[in-house]
Order: C-alpha cells, then sequence, then structure tokens
C-alpha cells in the first residue's frame, strides 16, 4: 500500500514538473530565465526548453519592432512659435537582461522612451526656427533625434528604430487667430475690390451718360435741321403753288383745312362771312356782293 501511494505521489509530481517544467520560445519572442529572482540566461532562439518549476521563472519580450504612439504634445521653436507635434517612434528589444532591469516590461520601456523623445524632440525644435520646420529641415531634425534617443535609449536594452513626425500644427487658439487674420484679411481685399468696382461702375455710367448726352444733341441738331429744311422746302413749294394759281391754292388750302378741323359730329358756329367758309358758301370761290342793310 505504501508502495502504491509512493509510485502515485512520484506520477504526480512527475505530470508537474512535466507540464510546468516545459515551456516554449516562438520566433516573436526573447526570454530571461530569472531564477529565485536573479538572471539565470537568455534565450533567443525558438524551442523547445525545460526549467525548474517554481525555481525558475520565464520572462518573454517581443522579438519584433514595436511602436510608440503618443497623444500629440506642444513645443516651442527658436522663433518663439508654439506647435503642436504628433509623432511616431518604432523600437525594439535589443538586450533583454538589461531591459529586464531597468524598465522591467513594455508599459516601463514606453514612459521612459516616450520622456527621452520627447526631451530630444524639444531639444531640436528650440533650435529652428518655425518656417523651417514645415520644409526642408523637417527630416534631418528627426533623423538626429532618432540618434540622440537611441544612444540614451541603448542603457536599457532598447534600440530605437527611426522617429517620424507624422503632422504638425498650431495650437487650435492659434489656429482660430490665424483664421480671423486671414478671413479679415480677405474681407479687406473683398472690400477693396468692391470699391475698385464700384469706381469703374460710376466711370462707365458717367462716360455712358455724357455719350447718351452728345448722341441727343447731336439727333436734335439733326432733326432741328431737317424739320426745318423740311419747312423750308414746303414754304417754297407753297410759294410756287401761289403764284402758279393764287385761287386754285386758297382753294386747296381750304381743303386742307375742312379736313383738319371739320369731322362727322363736328359743330362750328362761325359767321356767314368768315373766310373759312368762303368756298362751302360760294363754291365758285368768288365772294358774295356785299348785302346792304
Amino acid at each position: 500500500m505504501r508502495l502504491l501511494t509512493a509510485i502515485v505521489v512520484l506520477a504526480i509530481i512527475g505530470l508537474i514538473i512535466g507540464t510546468q517544467g516545459l515551456y516554449t520560445v516562438s520566433e516573436t519572442e526573447q526570454v530571461v530565465i530569472t531564477q529565485l529572482g536573479e538572471y539565470k540566461e537568455t534565450v533567443k532562439s525558438a524551442g523547445l526548453y525545460f526549467r525548474i518549476p517554481l525555481y525558475q521563472q520565464v520572462n518573454r519580450f517581443e522579438k519584433r519592432v514595436l511602436s510608440l504612439d503618443v497623444p500629440p504634445s506642444e513645443y516651442l521653436t527658436q522663433d518663439k512659435k508654439r506647435l503642436v507635434v504628433d509623432q511616431i517612434t518604432r523600437w525594439s528589444i535589443s538586450d533583454p537582461l538589461e531591459f529586464f532591469k531597468t524598465v522591467r516590461d513594455e508599459p516601463g520601456a514606453r514612459a521612459r522612451l516616450d520622456d527621452i523623445i520627447s526631451s530630444e524632440l524639444r531639444r531640436e525644435l528650440a533650435q529652428d526656427n518655425y518656417s523651417d520646420i514645415f520644409s526642408v529641415k523637417r527630416e534631418p531634425i528627426m533623423e538626429r533625434v532618432a540618434a540622440a534617443a537611441r544612444e540614451r535609449a541603448a542603457q536599457y536594452g532598447i534600440n530605437v528604430v527611426d522617429s517620424r513626425i507624422k503632422r504638425v500644427d498650431l495650437p487650435q487658439e492659434v489656429v482660430q487667430s490665424v483664421y480671423q487674420r486671414m478671413q479679415q484679411e480677405r474681407q479687406r481685399i473683398a472690400k477693396g475690390s468692391r470699391a475698385e468696382g464700384e469706381e469703374a461702375a460710376l466711370q462707365i455710367r458717367a462716360q455712358a451718360d455724357k455719350e447718351k448726352t452728345i448722341i441727343l444733341a447731336q439727333a436734335y441738331e439733326q432733326s432741328q435741321k431737317l424739320r426745318g429744311e423740311g419747312d423750308a422746302e414746303a414754304t417754297r413749294l407753297y410759294a410756287e403753288a401761289y403764284n402758279k394759281d393764287a385761287e386754285f391754292y386758297a382753294f386747296v388750302r381750304s381743303l386742307q383745312a375742312y379736313e383738319a378741323t371739320l369731322g362727322t359730329k363736328s359743330t362750328l358756329v362761325l359767321d356767314a362771312n368768315s373766310p373759312l367758309l368762303r368756298y362751302l358758301a360760294n363754291p365758285s370761290g368768288l365772294s358774295s356782293p356785299s348785302r346792304k342793310p
């Protein structure tokens, strides 16, 4: 009975050792083995390995390149302009033992790396003007930041692959003031354009009124000239007609007067001796002998 119990206990212990003692390392991992809190060994190759359960601990770390993408921060340039910079950094764990001893895990490494990158970026931006950061000096600035951060992060077992600026903006209050200045400038330009347009319109209207007055004056002059010529021609014709036959001329003129003054419902009260009734009273046109009272 005791032998059976011992065999069962040994089997359980063997099972525990078999399940807890074996561990695997994948292609994307590297492992630091500690023994009662003390460093034992580093495993970087993928495979199946054995450890002493409860006595040795397996600390796993990423072998792949990681990214540090923190919220945008505000920086000050050499010409005292404020910028909001959104940057991203790629990094990897180059020395698992130093990494484990200094920052312990990825959250600790991200916090330490964020401090390093921010301080280096702040130092670099403080040496350049606002306009340069948006143009030719942007890439060189980030290369210097990555190099300085790589040197400082090496003591923590971290390798900074590169650091890049994703976006550069002005602070929100500065953006609003810039928009207001742009709006005021556009309003000033629009006001100037409207004033120039109104001035041009006034000049065009004045020129048109002037030309209108000239054209009307010329037309009136021409009409008066033509009317005068017509009246002169009519007078000449009347004179010729009168000279040829005065009585016939008087008859035609009287008919014209009748046509102009007498209608179908016209009523005239005239003296019987009125010249207008000469041809109505006496078709021959001869004056009637005067009657003695």
